[in-house]
């Protein structure tokens, strides 16, 4: 079970991503296809934007235990609940083979 600060952490990245993403999308645009001093002024403007602020932080937590490894993005959840779960037969279409 992973401790409520590092899943508080979590949320206030996500948050914060939510918050400057189409600042940085645009910025990126100029980067992409803009002129070359534009391109210098939108490089130092992105690197002033928070680091938490970049999606490449953020990270995939198992919704139930906030477990970081082994997370299965189709079910959301670390791969131990999920065989727990398929298992017990609460994920349909899921047979027990040799695990």
């Amino acid at each position: 079970m992973a401790k409520e600060s590092i899943k508080a952490r979590e949320r206030k990245r996500e948050k914060m991503v939510a918050k400057y993403a189409a600042k940085r999308a645009a910025l990126k645009e100029i980067v992409r296809t803009g002129e070359p001093e534009e391109v210098e002024k939108a490089v130092i403007a992105l690197q002033k934007l928070p680091k938490n602020s970049n999606p490449i932080r953020m990270h995939n937590r198992c919704q139930l235990t906030g477990r970081p490894k082994g997370y299965m993005r189709q079910f959301g959840i670390s791969r131990i609940n999920f065989r727990e779960m398929a298992l017990n037969g609460l994920i349909p279409g899921v047979k027990k083979a040799s695990w």
